[in-house]
């Protein structure tokens, strides 16, 4: 099989079956694009789609569909389907320790130079005696291409194209007409049959020819054919222990269907469905004894069988009783029949505020695809990855993109999403016991600024930025924040409160008295990632505060851990507090050093107003106002990841119009390599995908929870870092209703949300004014509710929904 091509097309995508080349350019395949753009059908109805009317050109223009464990990048091209793949155990390396033996030696002396001022001395003698071994973690990788060549389609003749992911259905469609037929594919990621699926129908019979094969992504792999309709992937990591296999299925209405050793090849079909499956030998982080063929074999007996509507019907099933738990009108406007990348380019100026709902629905959507009950946390860059040495490693970055990842989980209804990253943090407290022993002498568990597949959670890269020992604390408030959306006590006596504990002992191991102010301070550390190592950075205070605070809530409720409790207390109080410094700024150290032209992405003082909650409006005005101020010294511009958190800061701070006006310059296009705004290039790709840049997926989720916080606070406003509020101990609860509205998005309804304490939120406005909530208690907590400078007091009943008015009067 031979195609010839011309030497001006542009981006080249190469196919090796048997001895012959395939290769094919996005300009061959499209001669014309921006005339055959100009005839597509812009009037496509899905209001929750993104659409477009050309095939994706590059990644970042591909469109993303997972069910946790794998997932896909659909480019929707007529003449070649590529669909790039992944599954989450795909990684470099292999079991491991990261600890460095005997490290603790080091610890005294090294707060001993920076006490006594000598911080490259300090950096030094960490890098040398204290860090990972070894320095640096593995790397997240892709697995493959799945490549469905159809030979003998005009693609001169192609019209009506569009593409569209679908994220009320999770399912990404092709369409267009050739020669008089109408074609169209459909690919999906089930959840319940852990197979990636693709159906291809034509409107006239015998009309699909089609060729599928496999394009490895890692050199040693080989493809076999297992039987008539069914192909084989099999392969491993260079740089690991990690083997995998992929197994392609296919089956055909009409035509013929036969199997060489390096494709399948389907003639004269009415239509055609592909099942794949893909597994590796992971069993857990210390375990690769897994058989991949053996579970590709069981997947796939399970789905030979069954048609692809009754698969697709389960999947989206599945799909949507996590995603419709939330909805979102924000209004529309005329620019909602745009294709999704002429909105993005255009809503600077523009008027579209559906987009605003697409990106928010957006962010649940690679949620529930990236991160599902079984399956890895999402990382980095969620589950879809298509390069061998990714960026960061697309590890799990943990002094803020892994956490940012799931701050929609539980606010926005998916709660269940969190399970992924819970299972991890139990593998990665064990090897964080390890750390804490040979790194501090210290029971307990720690957690530094990153973990991949193999849980390694020592300090890595350099002392200046990855000696950070509160990234377990900081996932610790996840497992409590869920206790506190959900009242669950199995859950927080089983799987959070063990985990919380041991953060917890660590922690006050570890804390040492300044000798200075006699305070508590946390360190070595460092404000990530600037200012190099450091004794008491601001962000540990609030976080070792936070979880201090957990850890004794939920041993009341549990009534255990007396004796722990008390010592929490009494240390609590001695923590390192927030200072105001000359500037009238929050200090982001123990020292006043702040510096206000430092536009730094990361913003890591203000944790303490979002996503903790101890300088809050009404109970810390001062250091309220002081924040601020921080945030405002920071500025506006950053990467997409910085922005998202920006957009959630000035929600906290009642600030709609500025949440919008951040959010505003997240929904932009990247910008051309040399035309960054500020020192930076933060934006959406096409597929509104979030770049730092490149593409880091944590900004999606940071949007997303952003603008649930315009709309819907459930934190108490009152809360000081010295007191434990009946909100932080779940004794009760605060709504604060339409609390950071933008000018922007006068008129709108969400219906819902979920809130600290139980409750399932729905709010509808008009002309920037409450018109009504309702309101369901599921636990039956006492309530207060805040909307315009008033409250109102509620006890509620489990299992009753309360209307609020805008003067706050109760039905």
């Amino acid at each position: 099989m031979r195609l010839d091509v011309l030497n001006r097309h542009r981006q080249s995508i190469m196919l090796v079956v048997g001895l012959s080349v395939l290769t094919l350019t996005f300009n061959m395949l499209w001669p014309d694009a921006d005339a055959f753009s100009r005839q597509a059908d812009q009037n496509i109805a899905a209001p929750l789609s993104l659409r477009y009317t050309r095939p994706a050109r590059e990644w970042v223009e591909a469109l993303p569909v997972g069910n946790g464990r794998l997932g896909a990048m659909v480019y929707g091209d007529p003449g070649i389907e590529r669909l790039q793949f992944n599954e989450d155990t795909v990684w470099q390396g292999e079991p491991r320790n990261y600890a460095h033996p005997g490290a603790y030696k080091a610890l005294d002396p090294i707060r001993q130079l920076l006490w006594a001022g000598k911080q490259a001395e300090a950096e030094a003698l960490a890098m040398r005696d204290f860090m990972s071994v070894p320095v640096r973690q593995k790397a997240y990788q892709a697995f493959a291409d799945l490549l469905l060549h159809f030979p003998g389609l005009e693609i001169e003749a192609v019209r009506n194209y569009r593409r569209e992911l679908n994220l009320d259905t999770a399912i990404a469609t092709v369409e267009f007409e050739s020669s008089g037929a109408r074609y169209r594919r459909e690919v999906l990621a089930s959840y319940p049959d852990q197979v990636l699926a693709v159906r291809v129908t034509a409107s006239q019979p015998g009309k699909i020819n089609c060729s599928a094969l496999f394009r490895p992504a890692h050199s040693n792999s080989l493809t076999r054919a297992i039987n008539q309709n069914e192909l084989s992937l099999t392969g491993g990591v260079a740089d690991g222990a990690i083997k995998f296999e992929s197994r392609l299925f296919a089956k055909a209405e009409g035509g013929t269907i036969r199997t060489t050793e390096r494709s399948i090849e389907i003639a004269g079909a009415d239509t055609v469905t592909f099942y794949l499956a893909a597994a590796t030998n992971f069993r857990n982080y210390k375990d690769v004894t897994a058989d991949p063929q053996a579970l590709n074999e069981a997947t796939l007996m399970a789905v030979r069988d069954k048609p692809f509507e009754a698969l697709k019907q389960a999947a989206v099933a599945d799909h949507q009783s996590l995603f419709r738990r939330v909805n979102l009108d924000l209004g529309t406007s005329d620019a909602a029949q745009l294709p999704t990348d002429v909105r993005i380019a255009r809503f600077a100026t523009g008027n579209d505020p559906q987009l605003v709902t697409l990106v928010f629905q957006y962010g649940r959507y690679l949620l529930i695809a990236s991160s599902r009950q079984g399956s890895q946390p999402a990382n980095l860059q969620g589950i879809w990855n298509h390069l061998n040495a990714p960026s960061w490693d697309s590890k799990w970055t943990t002094n803020i993109n892994a956490e940012m990842n799931y701050w929609p989980a539980d606010l926005t209804g998916l709660g269940e999403c969190n399970l992924a990253l819970f299972d991890a943090l139990k593998e990665v407290a064990e090897s964080g016991a390890i750390t804490a022993k040979e790194h501090y002498n210290a029971p307990g568990w720690v957690l530094h600024h990153n973990f991949d597949l193999w849980r390694g959670t020592a300090p890595i890269n350099a002392s200046d930025h990855g000696i950070w020992p509160t990234g377990g604390a900081w996932l610790a408030q996840h497992l409590w924040e869920h206790y506190l959306y959900t009242g669950d006590e199995k859950f927080l006596r089983d799987t959070a409160y063990p985990l919380m504990k041991g953060a917890a002992q660590f922690s006050a191991a570890v804390l040492v008295e300044d000798p200075k102010t006699r305070s508590l301070t946390s360190g070595p550390s460092n404000s990530p990632e600037q200012g190099g190592l450091v004794m008491g950075p601001t962000m540990d205070h609030q976080l070792i505060r936070n979880l201090f605070g957990n850890v004794i809530s939920a041993s009341e409720i549990l009534g255990t851990d007396q004796e722990l409790r008390k010592k929490l207390e009494s240390m609590r109080g001695r923590i390192a507090p927030n200072r105001i410094g000359r500037l009238g700024q929050l200090q982001e150290w123990m020292e006043d050093k702040d510096d206000p032209n430092n536009k730094h992405r990361h913003v890591s003082h203000l944790w303490g107003v979002h996503p903790g909650y101890e300088i809050t409006p009404y109970g810390t005005p001062n250091l309220f106002r002081a924040a601020m101020k921080s945030l405002e010294f920071r500025g506006d511009e950053a990467t997409g990841w910085s922005m998202g958190w920006k957009v959630n800061l000035w929600a906290r701070f009642l600030d709609g119009d500025h949440a919008f006006k951040v959010l505003r310059s997240l929904l932009r296009p990247v910008p051309p390599a040399g035309q960054q705004r500020g020192g930076y290039a933060g934006g959406l790709y096409p597929n509104l995908f979030d770049a730092h840049p490149p593409f880091q997926i944590d900004g999606n989720f940071g949007a997303t929870a952003g603008i649930a916080e315009m709309l819907l606070q459930s934190h108490d406003p009152y809360a000081t870092p010295t007191s434990l509020s009946e909100v932080q101990t779940g004794k009760a609860a605060f709504l604060h209703l339409l609390p950071a509205l933008p000018s922007a998005l006068p008129n709108g309804s969400v219906t819902g949300l979920r809130a600290r304490g139980g409750f399932e939120v729905s709010i509808t406005w008009h002309d920037g004014k409450l018109a009504e909530a309702r309101i369901l208690s599921r636990l039956g907590k006492p309530v207060t509710i805040r909307y315009a400078g008033k409250e109102v007091r509620l006890a509620t009943k489990v299992g009753k929904i309360y209307s609020v008015s805008p003067s706050l009067q109760i039905h």
